[in-house]
Protein backbone atom coordinates (compact mmCIF):
# COMPACT_ATOMS: atom_id res chain seq x y z
CA UNK A 1 0.00 0.00 0.00
CA UNK A 2 1.16 4.00 -0.78
CA UNK A 3 -0.41 6.73 0.17
CA UNK A 4 -1.13 9.11 -3.05
CA UNK A 5 0.27 12.54 -2.82
CA UNK A 6 -0.71 15.46 -4.80
CA UNK A 7 1.01 18.55 -4.26
CA UNK A 8 -0.31 22.41 -4.37
CA UNK A 9 1.64 25.72 -4.24
CA UNK A 10 0.25 28.66 -2.70
CA UNK A 11 -1.04 31.37 -4.62
CA UNK A 12 1.90 34.14 -5.67
CA UNK A 13 1.95 36.10 -2.67
CA UNK A 14 2.38 40.09 -2.67
CA UNK A 15 5.93 39.72 -1.53
CA UNK A 16 7.23 37.24 -4.46
CA UNK A 17 5.79 40.00 -7.02
CA UNK A 18 8.46 42.10 -5.64
CA UNK A 19 11.20 39.11 -5.75
CA UNK A 20 10.96 39.02 -1.84
CA UNK A 21 12.34 35.26 -0.67
CA UNK A 22 9.82 35.64 2.50
CA UNK A 23 10.46 32.56 4.45
CA UNK A 24 8.65 31.96 7.65
CA UNK A 25 7.49 35.93 7.39
CA UNK A 26 3.52 35.50 7.57
CA UNK A 27 2.60 37.30 4.49
CA UNK A 28 -0.85 37.51 2.73
CA UNK A 29 -1.68 36.02 -1.36
CA UNK A 30 -1.49 39.04 -3.78
CA UNK A 31 -4.80 39.87 -5.79
CA UNK A 32 -3.26 37.54 -8.43
CA UNK A 33 -2.85 34.69 -5.84
CA UNK A 34 -6.85 34.80 -4.73
CA UNK A 35 -7.49 34.44 -8.19
CA UNK A 36 -4.78 31.30 -8.66
CA UNK A 37 -6.29 29.82 -5.77
CA UNK A 38 -10.05 30.11 -6.83
CA UNK A 39 -9.38 29.19 -10.87
CA UNK A 40 -7.48 25.89 -9.07
CA UNK A 41 -10.34 25.23 -7.38
CA UNK A 42 -11.82 24.46 -10.95
CA UNK A 43 -8.94 22.70 -12.70
CA UNK A 44 -9.14 19.76 -10.14
CA UNK A 45 -12.35 19.68 -9.39
CA UNK A 46 -12.18 15.92 -10.53
CA UNK A 47 -9.75 15.02 -8.03
CA UNK A 48 -11.18 13.78 -4.60
CA UNK A 49 -9.04 13.30 -2.01
CA UNK A 50 -9.48 12.51 2.21
CA UNK A 51 -7.71 15.23 3.61
CA UNK A 52 -5.63 18.58 2.70
CA UNK A 53 -2.63 19.18 4.94
CA UNK A 54 -1.17 22.88 4.80
CA UNK A 55 1.24 24.78 6.23
CA UNK A 56 0.24 27.58 9.13
CA UNK A 57 1.59 30.46 7.54
CA UNK A 58 -0.73 32.53 5.77
CA UNK A 59 0.06 32.69 2.46
CA UNK A 60 -0.36 28.85 2.41
CA UNK A 61 -3.86 28.89 4.57
CA UNK A 62 -5.47 31.32 2.72
CA UNK A 63 -5.19 29.14 -0.78
CA UNK A 64 -6.31 26.26 0.91
CA UNK A 65 -9.63 27.87 2.46
CA UNK A 66 -10.10 29.43 -1.32
CA UNK A 67 -9.37 26.21 -3.22
CA UNK A 68 -10.95 23.29 -1.26
CA UNK A 69 -13.30 24.85 2.15
CA UNK A 70 -16.04 22.85 2.93
CA UNK A 71 -15.22 20.43 0.08
CA UNK A 72 -12.62 18.18 2.34
CA UNK A 73 -10.78 18.40 5.92
CA UNK A 74 -8.19 20.65 6.40
CA UNK A 75 -4.93 20.14 8.99
CA UNK A 76 -2.82 22.60 9.29
CA UNK A 77 0.99 21.54 10.36
CA UNK A 78 3.84 23.59 10.82
CA UNK A 79 5.93 21.05 9.78
CA UNK A 80 4.95 22.01 6.02
CA UNK A 81 6.49 25.54 6.14
CA UNK A 82 8.78 27.06 3.78
CA UNK A 83 12.85 27.46 5.14
CA UNK A 84 13.56 29.37 7.91
CA UNK A 85 15.99 31.90 6.12
CA UNK A 86 16.65 33.67 9.37
CA UNK A 87 18.13 36.65 9.41
CA UNK A 88 17.43 36.33 5.05
CA UNK A 89 13.65 35.97 5.88
CA UNK A 90 11.94 38.45 3.69
CA UNK A 91 14.93 39.74 1.99
CA UNK A 92 15.41 40.04 -1.79
CA UNK A 93 15.42 36.91 -4.29
CA UNK A 94 18.46 37.99 -5.50
CA UNK A 95 20.31 37.52 -2.18
CA UNK A 96 18.49 34.24 -0.95
CA UNK A 97 18.60 32.11 -4.04
CA UNK A 98 22.38 32.18 -4.88
CA UNK A 99 22.47 31.01 -1.07
CA UNK A 100 20.53 27.72 -1.34
CA UNK A 101 23.11 25.04 -1.93
CA UNK A 102 25.12 26.61 0.27
CA UNK A 103 22.89 26.21 2.78
CA UNK A 104 21.67 22.65 2.39
CA UNK A 105 23.67 21.57 5.18
CA UNK A 106 24.90 24.64 6.78
CA UNK A 107 21.95 26.79 8.32
CA UNK A 108 21.14 30.00 7.48
CA UNK A 109 22.20 32.72 10.43
CA UNK A 110 19.47 32.38 12.65
CA UNK A 111 17.10 30.15 10.78
CA UNK A 112 17.64 26.49 9.04
CA UNK A 113 19.15 24.46 6.27
CA UNK A 114 17.64 22.87 3.70
CA UNK A 115 18.47 19.20 5.83
CA UNK A 116 16.44 20.76 8.39
CA UNK A 117 13.55 21.23 6.00
CA UNK A 118 13.72 17.46 4.60
CA UNK A 119 13.82 16.41 8.48
CA UNK A 120 10.67 17.69 9.04
CA UNK A 121 9.41 16.45 5.96
CA UNK A 122 10.20 13.16 6.85
CA UNK A 123 8.59 13.35 9.90
CA UNK A 124 5.44 14.68 8.25
CA UNK A 125 5.57 12.17 5.94
CA UNK A 126 6.31 9.39 8.58
CA UNK A 127 2.92 10.40 9.95
CA UNK A 128 1.27 10.06 6.41
CA UNK A 129 2.23 6.61 5.93
CA UNK A 130 0.81 5.47 9.43
CA UNK A 131 -2.52 7.49 9.23
CA UNK A 132 -3.09 7.85 5.58
CA UNK A 133 -2.04 4.12 3.76
CA UNK A 134 -3.94 3.60 0.92
CA UNK A 135 -5.49 6.69 0.71
CA UNK A 136 -4.88 10.11 -1.60
CA UNK A 137 -4.26 13.32 0.53
CA UNK A 138 -3.37 16.80 -0.81
CA UNK A 139 -0.75 19.20 0.34
CA UNK A 140 -0.72 22.82 -0.04
CA UNK A 141 2.93 24.34 0.93
CA UNK A 142 5.59 26.18 -0.43
CA UNK A 143 9.20 25.57 -2.57
CA UNK A 144 11.10 24.23 0.36
CA UNK A 145 8.60 21.53 1.69
CA UNK A 146 7.87 20.31 -2.24
CA UNK A 147 12.00 20.11 -3.27
CA UNK A 148 12.34 17.96 -0.26
CA UNK A 149 9.97 15.67 -1.22
CA UNK A 150 12.18 15.88 -4.75
CA UNK A 151 15.07 14.40 -2.73
CA UNK A 152 12.86 11.97 -0.32
CA UNK A 153 10.61 10.43 -2.67
CA UNK A 154 12.20 11.13 -6.09
CA UNK A 155 15.70 10.31 -5.12
CA UNK A 156 16.91 13.65 -6.56
CA UNK A 157 19.89 15.04 -4.94
CA UNK A 158 19.22 18.60 -3.31
CA UNK A 159 21.16 19.91 -6.23
CA UNK A 160 19.15 18.43 -8.82
CA UNK A 161 16.20 19.41 -7.23
CA UNK A 162 17.11 23.11 -7.21
CA UNK A 163 18.38 22.89 -10.91
CA UNK A 164 15.56 21.21 -11.61
CA UNK A 165 12.65 22.89 -9.88
CA UNK A 166 9.48 24.20 -12.47
CA UNK A 167 9.81 27.58 -10.80
CA UNK A 168 13.34 28.50 -13.04
CA UNK A 169 11.03 27.45 -16.07
CA UNK A 170 7.99 28.83 -15.03
CA UNK A 171 6.66 25.40 -15.55
CA UNK A 172 3.62 25.83 -12.96
CA UNK A 173 1.23 23.20 -12.81
CA UNK A 174 -2.04 22.42 -11.25
CA UNK A 175 -0.39 20.30 -8.89
CA UNK A 176 2.60 17.87 -8.52
CA UNK A 177 2.06 13.87 -7.57
CA UNK A 178 3.97 12.01 -5.49
CA UNK A 179 3.95 8.31 -4.21
CA UNK A 180 4.74 7.34 -0.55
CA UNK A 181 5.73 3.61 -0.55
Amino acid sequence: MSVKITYFVHGTTTDNEKNISSGWKDVGLSELGIQQSKDLKDKIKDKKFVVVFCSDLKRAVDSVELTFNGDVEIIKDKRLRECNYGKYNAKPSEIVEPMQEENITKRFPEGESYEDVKARIQDFLNDLKKNYNGKHIAIVAHKAPQLALDVLLKNKTWEQAFEEDWRKTKSWQPGWEYVLN
